[in-house]
């Protein structure tokens, strides 16, 4: 086979300095700071206003110690949701009073070469390569020569990277010339998947001018890709433009609940952080394009001193290479008015919460980064800080619903205090303002739900098209987008509180697979993993109703979904059909109406359902299949003189005590039957070794 991997054209790409501070300068490309400055004043405004009011609620009769801490919980967390309604607030005012760009498809050709890079881990083959085939078709037909498609993959299971391979020669047999696609398997993955970026620009990077990376559930419609290497021809000093994927091909009702609410609400909150980080964007890891050159000078990643979580490698590296890129004087833009950016969500509240679990570890990391980095824009360290307290805000919320329970247990149960250091006439009870306390509570909810308003109302004032949405579904669909999300939310309030409390007390989450394309899980399985949520809410309940009933029912938001969670998270975890009357309430067009990037991609998924990968003893005793195997696997072991491959010593040193073929596979672990087949010299050396058992005829 030919044609598996271009021939390299190596581009430097040296680990950065967290510490470098002679940061370049951003000249023309400097942002226009009133708009930061406006966010971050009307942020600080609305939080000192609610933070006054909190503390007139509380100092009815002087505070005690549990106030105070109930008052600086109450501003740390106001303040994280005053600064997203602030952006919210810009973001409505773009979208009603900015004129939308268009994507113009047919104004000139192109002139640069982009790589549209696919990086895999033991994803499913028929997915990703069907994918992998209808963008390299669409894009051989509207920019033929200009476009080529590389499969990266870091595949650590022998049977999906056999599969692989079988995906790879049937791809190959629908594959149009004019825009190649090409695969590579790496033998050791370091850095995961930014080492395998990494790995991809140091050896082939000096071929492409642009690189636009996918993640394994991306599409993107062909207009949109073209529109974003014009821009970056367009726009020299641009080295990375971000779109904002909205998601579709939810099959479960949570799924379609969160695609809901990313189509209605996403656009405007999309554009308030556009609007404001102007060119000190940032980067979400796929969907973007980037230039290569600047990536390979300012964005390799350091490794962080220290052990996992919070040291070695850096997960969340796209945050990091967005930072360094603009600390290096390029642009770093989010096209939020650009459409035709897909991605697929988790389908299950289990599968959101295991991706989560990443994420959290990688976002509290970005800490580690920001104790160290210097240059870096203050924008960009306000990348960071959002990215930190997202996953912040769940603990911090939930010491702040106890912290109040014990303050209400205090004026419940403890006793006055009648000789005080200030006598009085009437006994010392800690008590609050109950009338203002109800306006407090209405100002937060406020603050939390107006952003949804404003995608409400965009989206019924300015729709993209007439087909868009109707404006019953709007209407019904976010009232019931709003009470189901609000019986999720406590449940990933306990979940992101659990990874919160595992990282901190030093637990690795490790490498694991996202899975994807799940259909709901058993109902002993949801049980088991939403256990403990269950009892804390049954736990608040029951301290709530103890301290009074009317507690109870304000703290009822907070608890009926942790109570609630087993059966919640199986029943939105089932498949939905569309004409199902809650799947029709919440759709999107992209649910009737189908982009055709998406459609094509599950046309193509029929030509990779039956593939017939060899086992690897098929390899082993069949020396065509072994040629051919042999063809794709990558010669580069990225191992110094002095350095062993542990996996891979150790299958060769098993060969001469095995005494047949079979045992010796046997004796192997996953990882170094991997390794085996990622070594033509191991495979060789097997071969010889167990030549009797051997077929040499082809099959």
């Amino acid at each position: 086979m030919t044609g598996v991997r271009p021939p390299e054209a190596p581009l430097h790409m040296p680990e950065q300095s967290l510490d470098w501070r002679d940061r370049q300068s951003l000249g023309a490309s400097r942002s226009i700071y009133w708009r930061k400055i406006s966010l971050v004043i009307g942020a600080l405004g609305l939080t000192a206003w609610l933070a006054w009011l909190m503390f007139r609620v509380l100092n009815v009769m002087g505070m005690t110690s549990l106030e105070w801490g109930l008052l600086a919980l109450f501003v740390i967390n106001v303040a994280w949701i005053s600064f997203a309604f602030i952006s919210a607030v810009a973001g409505l005012a773009v979208s009603l009073f900015e004129r939308r760009r268009t994507i113009e498809a047919g104004a000139g050709d192109i002139s640069t070469k982009t790589a549209i890079l696919f990086p895999i881990y033991n994803e499913s083959v028929r997915d990703v390569f069907a994918t992998v085939e209808s963008t390299s078709r669409a894009l051989a037909e509207a920019a033929p020569g200009r476009f080529e498609c590389f499969i990266m993959s870091d595949t650590v299971n022998p049977a999906v990277a056999l599969e692989e391979e079988a995906g790879f020669r049937e791809l190959q047999k629908h594959m149009n010339k004019a825009c190649q696609v090409f695969y590579r398997r790496r033998t050791i993955n370091l850095a995961r998947k930014s080492g395998n970026v990494h790995d991809f620009v140091s050896r082939w990077g000096g071929r492409y001018d642009h690189l636009i990376v996918y993640d394994a559930d991306s599409y993107m419609d062909v207009d949109t890709l073209v529109e974003l290497v014009r821009r970056m021809e367009a726009n020299p000093g641009v080295g990375l433009i971000q779109t904002v994927p909205k998601l579709i091909g939810g099959t479960s009702l949570f799924a379609r609940v969160q695609q809901f609410a990313a189509s209605v609400y996403g656009p405007v909150l999309g554009r308030g952080i556009a609007w404001w980080s102007q060119n000190e964007g940032n980067y979400w890891g796929h969907n973007a394009i980037i230039r290569t050159k600047a990536f390979a000078e300012a964005a390799g990643l350091p490794v962080l001193p220290g052990r996992a979580p919070f040291g070695g490698h850096i997960m969340s590296h796209d945050f990091v290479e967005a930072a360094l890129l603009r600390r290096a004087g390029w642009q770093v833009r989010i096209a939020a008015e650009l459409g035709g950016s897909y991605e697929e969500g988790p389908q299950t509240i289990i599968d959101l919460t295991i991706r989560d679990r990443r994420w959290c570890q990688g976002n509290l990391q970005h800490s580690a980064v920001l104790a160290r980095a210097r240059g870096i824009t203050g924008t960009n360290r306000l990348h960071f800080m959002i990215g930190i307290f997202s996953y912040l805000a769940s603990p911090l919320w939930l010491v702040l619903i106890l912290v109040g329970m014990a303050l209400s247990l205090q004026n419940r149960f403890l006793r006055p205090e009648y000789f005080s250091d200030n006598p009085s006439l009437t006994p010392q009870w800690p008590v609050i303002d109950p009338a203002l306390a109800l306006s407090v509570f209405g100002v937060t909810m406020a603050i939390l739900l107006l952003p949804k308003a404003f995608g409400v109302l965009v989206a019924l004032l300015r729709p993209k098209s007439k087909a868009e949405f109707r404006p019953v579904s709007i209407l019904f669909g976010s009232m019931a987008e709003t009470v189901l999300s609000a019986l999720i939310a406590p449940i990933l309030m306990a979940a992101q509180t659990s990874s919160f409390l595992s990282i901190i007390t030093g637990q690795d989450s490790g490498w694991a697979p996202q899975q994807r394309g799940s259909n709901g899980y058993p109902l002993k399985d949801v049980a088991r993993r939403h256990a403990l949520t269950t009892l804390l809410g049954v736990i608040l309940t029951a301290a709530a109703w103890i301290i009074s009933p009317i507690f109870a029912a304000w703290l009822a938001p907070a608890t009926l979904g942790m109570m609630f969670a087993i059966p919640l998270s199986y029943w939105l975890g089932k498949g939905l059909e569309t004409t199902h009357p809650m799947a029709r309430l919440i759709s999107i067009r992209e649910d009737v109406q189908s982009p055709e990037c998406y459609l094509a991609a599950l046309a193509a998924r029929r030509h990779y359902e039956r593939l017939k990968p060899p086992a690897t003893i098929d390899l082993l005793q069949h020396q065509d299949l072994q040629v051919r195997h042999l063809e794709m696997v990558d010669t580069c072991w990225p191992l110094s003189d002095h350095d062993v491959h542990v996996p891979l010593a150790t299958a060769e040193a098993k060969i001469a005590r095995a005494g047949s073929l079979n045992e010796y596979l046997a004796r192997l672990s996953s990882k170094e039957e991997m390794a085996l087949l990622n070594s033509a010299d191991a495979m060789i050396k097997v071969t010889d070794r167990f030549a009797r058992e051997a077929v040499l005829e082809p099959v």
